[in-house]
């Protein structure tokens, strides 16, 4: 009880406080409770030697002026009074227990005004005395005969004031002020579907403005506020979601700012403020109520949304668990275990993959959002139905594009947008050796489509050969970089760039961009190297695409600067960039290496082995390695393990047991080693490591059982991520050390943190070789001409060593090859209700062909093909008068066949990739019997049965070499064995 005098302006804010801070009583109205001592105690208090007190800190600035209106009068007493946010400090008292002591002190004295600074900095009015007779203060009041202390005492025997003095503790003051949240004020109630009517007849009887009070966990709404009984109420300890709305718009109130309210019974509450500071005001206050003290530093963020989700994580897919979580802007802040009370987040524009699923929870289907960002894994789903969908809307929302700002776009784990990305991948896979590409021009509707796709979901925009044609690909590019906001190279820094110019000195100039990239705000920083990167590349393939860095620089200094038309001096700087790629971001030789061999592949290989549609063709055998076990398959440039592994069984009718896990494994080496690849591992970059390979020929994949999935899963926990792992193994390095001789020696081996260290023996306290297991690739077996001790091995590959491992027994081989995989990768397989990717349908197609096992012997005819007609191919044409590349290729690769075809006939077929560029070229060498029911027989049969190809048809020697020199290789290879 607050003892002061107040006139009829200030009566109705006071009554606002609740009758535990503030209890109102009228002069003339209520005079039997005016007792003789209660008068005297108001006299001898009074007004200004309470505001003494209430006001002592009290700044001139902050005094409530005397014409306040009604809201600022309410703010000031709420925050003077409930909050004792002016009260004067008690410096002398620290601790509860001292002001209690104090307490006690004072009662037995006259100074009334004494105790009342005691009860209100924190006092307990019922606290301990020490008497075991007069054991609270009022009854030591009594026994001394002070009556206005009693009175006073007697009136606040329910004050329960928090204790927040400067020199209190900060946590405790935070939590008090919480558990004290008072607000009242007028709100709109709407029903759910308010905010989507527009008839203002109807609008005024669904939102009628509502006299509403937060107090003790309660929010109740008054008809108004001089009704006595609330016409509803809302228990604030049942919320479990909390929508905060932008401004919504109605004919008659205008912006009108919105938040909805989820229960656990499925109940949800519409209100709207008037100013968003009102809502912002009105949902701190609710959400102080439900989140617990362990979340609470999720309350200091701007958030959209706000609540409690159930959740499952990698490191335990078993159980969920509650967790509280925040949206705000593009990232979602979450603490999931509150002992520990660490705030954590994801970027929602930075996901990898963001799907919803189903799974049935105690007989009942409930819906699951996976969310992957980094390697990260998380599944979160609602209590409800309804705060599910309001937590799915978010989230797509937020992880979507907003707006032109480079850095508000969807994008990769690099921080690259995906658009850039996507175009960089496909003009990479399809347009290196396409002649001037980025000069040729798009068709301009294809590319506004292609933009306008990609900015509503990049996520879900997926470039096909055969759909997207490459110049429209390399226009939106273009496009894209033109029309963000700010230039890629930010306008601010173009007179630097400029200027560089002026230095002569090559290193001097280039360590000036290198000053001006790192300057370069984080996301353009890392664009700018994805798309210089690509730009190297395609200017290394000039002498096939014309596109050298001059030209190159002539197609993107507009874009990148984002100026109308160009200067010479920006195409000279864009060129620079390219030229100098390598030096300005720290490429290691090895990537250029890795990068000639990729170009070397795709311009001269993968050139002969593109389907129809564009992707490439490859053979994959399911469990073994023969002819009846194969199919061939097209791989698109993004295709991953898992993706392969669900379309081969797709395709084969293989329906896996759920304690089967089957994946794709890579074969080198003669079928000597074979490794598991992860489920994220991409197909095209397993086989253009082929090609360094002494015998390409040799690697294939295929589809196998690896292991149960209760094996993987006692694996995978028994080898988490951060656990030692080590024993004795047999060890051999190749190239081998001098001294070390050709054998195998025992050496202690422990993974720890990352890295694979061999010890001589386990009292070594130094090792003798340390690897990185993320630069290696893990191999089951080890080639038998090593003479390997047991027959449990495991060869480890870098780009210039081998190192050879045997284990004593299966289970140690097993449980090493999983302490290295989850090492490397982290997880075995996917999580446990992630979507299966499937990138075809059950019956795929090659163009108009469907996919089904090649048998070799049965559908490849006999070659029809003489000496005279192979000495034709060979024959060496001008360049410019070729036609398609793929086509000749294909016509090259078929008449070589079939040449070979008798000599082997008890060989399996090449591992090479296959052309089917030309349809009729399709069925000529795999459905022969297609011609037959083709609409054009006549026309199909000619090419068919072309003997010889016409000089304009004919391919550059240095091709026809290449491609007999392969299949030559095969062949002496299969005699040999």
């Amino acid at each position: 009880m607050k003892v002061r005098y107040i006139d009829h302006v200030m009566r109705r804010q006071h009554r606002s406080l609740g009758p535990r801070d503030s209890k109102v009583r009228s002069l003339k109205m209520d005079a039997s409770i005016w007792s003789n001592e209660l008068i005297e105690l108001f006299i001898v208090i009074g007004n200004k030697r309470a505001n003494s007190f209430w006001e002592g800190n009290l700044q001139p600035e902050e005094d409530l002026p005397m014409d306040a209106p009604t809201d600022m009068r309410l703010t000031f007493i709420t925050q003077k009074y409930k909050e004792g946010r002016y009260r004067k400090t008690h410096l002398l008292y620290k601790t509860k227990e001292e002001l209690n002591k104090a307490l006690c002190a004072a009662v037995v004295k006259q100074d009334v005004l004494e105790t009342m600074m005691l009860l209100f900095s924190g006092a307990d009015v019922m606290c301990a005395t020490g008497d075991p007779i007069y054991s609270t203060p009022y009854l030591l009041a009594k026994k001394s005969g002070q009556r206005l202390q009693m009175e006073f005492l007697h009136h606040n025997k329910f004050s329960d004031f928090p204790n927040c003095d400067a020199l209190s503790d900060n946590v405790s003051c935070q939590e008090s002020s919480f558990s004290s949240t008072f607000l009242c004020d007028y709100l709109y109630k709407l029903s759910l579907g308010a905010i989507k009517l527009f008839t203002e007849r109807k609008l005024k009887e669904d939102s009628n403005k509502r006299w509403c009070t937060l107090e003790s966990g309660f929010l109740s709404y008054y008809e108004n506020e001089k009704t006595a009984s609330p016409h509803g109420m809302l228990d604030l300890s049942e919320v479990i979601c909390l929508d905060v709305h932008q401004a919504d718009s109605f004919l008659h109130m205008g912006a009108l700012f919105t938040f909805e309210i989820y229960l656990l019974s499925e109940r949800v509450f519409l209100f709207g403020a008037e100013t968003a500071s009102t809502q912002r005001k009105w949902t701190q206050a609710i959400s102080k109520h439900f989140v617990p003290a362990g979340a609470r530093f999720l309350l200091e963020r701007d958030y959209d949304v706000i609540g409690q989700l159930y959740y499952k994580d990698c490191h335990d897919l078993d159980t969920w668990k509650k967790g509280w979580f925040a949206i705000e802007k593009s990232n979602l802040y979450f603490c999931l275990e509150l002992e520990n009370s660490q705030e954590d987040s994801v970027h929602l524009r930075r996901l990898q993959e963001l799907t919803i699923s189903n799974t049935v929870q105690n007989g009942e289907k409930i819906d699951v959002l996976l969310l992957v960002e980094k390697g990260r894994t998380l599944y979160i789903h609602g209590h409800t139905k309804l705060d599910f969908a309001v937590w799915h809307c978010a989230i797509e929302k937020a992880a979507g594009t907003d707006g032109n700002v480079l850095e508000d776009q969807q994008l990769s784990k690099n921080d690259v947008p995906i658009i850039v990305n996507s175009c960089i991948a496909f003009v990479t896979q399809y347009g290196l050796g396409s002649k001037h590409i980025y000069q040729k021009g798009g068709d301009p509707s294809h590319v506004s489509e292609l933009l306008e796709n990609f900015k509503k979901d990049a996520r879900s925009v997926k470039l096909r050969a055969g759909t997207n044609q490459v110049e429209d690909v390399t226009d939106t590019l273009k496009c894209f970089l033109s029309e963000i906001d700010d230039a890629l190279l930010t306008k601010e820094l173009y007179p630097f760039w400029i200027s560089a110019l002026d230095t002569l000195d090559e290193r001097e100039r280039v360590r000036k961009y290198s000053a001006f990239i790192q300057s370069l705000p984080p996301v353009n920083r890392a664009t700018l190297a994805a798309l210089m990167e690509h730009l190297y590349r395609v200017q290394k393939c000039s002498e096939i695409n014309h596109m050298d860095p001059h030209n190159l620089a002539m197609a993107f200094s507009s874009c990148l600067f984002q100026t109308k038309g160009q200067t010479s001096e920006e195409v000279n700087v864009i060129e620079d960039l390219i030229i100098n790629y390598v030096h300005l971001f720290d490429v290691h030789e090895d990537q250029v290496r890795q990068m000639d061999i990729e170009n070397s592949f795709i311009t001269k290989w993968k050139d002969t082995q593109v389907s129809q549609a564009g992707d490439l063709l490859i053979e994959v055998y399911v469990e073994r390695e023969e002819p009846d076990s194969s199919i061939i398959i097209r791989v698109s440039p993004v295709m991953e393990a898992e993706e392969l592994t669900n379309d081969i069984l797709g395709i084969k009718n293989i329906t896996p047991h759920k304690d089967d896990v089957w994946t794709t494994f890579e074969v080198i080496e003669n079928g000597e080693l074979e490794r598991p690849l992860h489920y994220t591992e991409n197909i095209l970059e397993q086989i253009l490591h082929w090609s360094s390979l002494s015998n390409p020929s040799s690697a294939y994949l295929v589809i196998k059982k690896f292991m149960t999935a209760d094996a993987m899963k006692q694996f995978s926990e028994k080898n988490a991520k951060g656990t030692v792992k080590a024993s004795y193994l047999k060890y051999k390095e190749e190239p081998s050390k001098l001294l070390s001789g050709n054998k195998f020696q025992e050496r202690y081996c422990v993974l720890r943190e990352g890295n694979l260290q061999f010890y001589k023996d386990m009292k070594s306290s130094k090792p003798d070789k340390v690897l990185p297991v993320n630069a290696l690739k893990l191999y089951l077996g080890v080639k038998k001409k090593l003479k390997p001790p047991t027959n449990w091995g495991l060869t480890l590959y870098s780009e210039k060593h081998h190192w050879y491992l045997c284990c004593d027994g299966q289970d140690s081989q097993l449980e090493w090859l999983n302490s290295i995989f989850i090492a490397q990768h982290s997880t075995i397989r996917p999580p446990d209700g992630k979507i299966k990717k499937q990138s075809i349908t059950k019956n795929p197609k090659i163009g108009g062909l469907p996919l089904i096992p090649i048998q070799h012997e049965r559908n490849i005819p006999e070659a029809k093909v003489n000496s005279s007609e192979h000495s034709k191919l060979e024959a060496e044409t001008d360049p410019t008068e070729k036609r398609s590349l793929k086509e000749r290729v294909s016509r090259v690769a078929q008449c070589l066949e079939r040449k070979e075809e008798k000599t082997r006939i008890r060989t399996r077929k090449h591992r090479s990739l296959i052309c089917l560029e030309n349809m009729g070229q399709d069925t000529v060498g795999l459905h022969p019997k297609s011609y037959k029911e083709s609409k054009t027989p006549k026309k199909n049969e000619n090419k068919g049965s072309q003997t010889h190809l016409e000089p304009e048809k004919q391919l550059p020697a240095n091709v026809i070499q290449e491609l007999h020199a392969v299949l030559q290789r095969h062949k002496a290879f299969h005699e040999q064995t």
